[in-house]
């Protein structure tokens, strides 16, 4: 939804709101109709008051025949959820696959590698419709980090080829930090 549908959503729930709230009031006897009638009469008399109320209503008539006629198309808001994945078509129906879902599998696949830690990755969809995978994690001070990454990059692209059939143009890898040795291992000096 953007951002004026929700003005003018917000707008017209606000003046629904005080109207229905008014009628309840001179329903229940709590405001006398005579004295909205004195306002009323007030208004339309001073001119100033009258073109501002003119002003106002021709913009609200504006908006709702906005809000009318041209709302924002239900495919567009179909096309954006299909940004938060990968849509496979074929004669069976169609699969869309979230970015949570190839995130998981290259974590998965990394975790499976020693000498990794603190994994992230990030699925970039282009427009011409590429997918390349950033990979941010932490390696251990022995990894040699050349061969390592281009181990995780050729499994990365082959899991996700044989799980969704989805080919990935690049896998990029970020190493972010040497992690520290993990506790438990101690190195003896004689």
């Amino acid at each position: 939804m953007k951002v004026l549908d929700k003005i003018i959503l917000v707008l017209f729930s606000s003046i629904m709101l005080i109207v229905s709230a008014l009628l309840c009031f001179i329903l229940f006897g709590w405001i006398k109709l005579d004295i909205i009638n004195i306002y009323a009469n007030n208004l339309l008399n001073n001119q100033m008051a009258s073109n501002i109320t003119l002003g106002v209503l021709a913009v609200l008539i504006i908006l709702s025949i906005k809000g009318i006629f041209f709302s924002t198309d239900s495919k567009k808001d179909k096309d954006k959820s299909m940004d938060n994945g990968i849509l496979i078509e074929n004669d069976n129906g169609k699969l869309l696959i979230s970015r949570d879902t190839i995130q998981n599998l290259v974590s998965s696949v990394v975790k499976e590698f020693e000498n990794t830690q603190n994994v992230t990755s990030k699925v970039v969809l282009t427009s011409d419709n590429n997918i390349s995978i950033d990979v941010t994690l932490f390696v251990e001070e022995e990894a040699i980090i050349k061969d390592l990454s281009n181990k995780l990059q050729v499994k990365i692209k082959e899991v996700i080829k044989q799980s969704i059939d989805i080919d990935i143009k690049e896998v990029n890898i970020k190493v972010r930090n040497i992690a520290p040795k993990k506790e438990g291992v101690v190195d003896k000096e004689d």
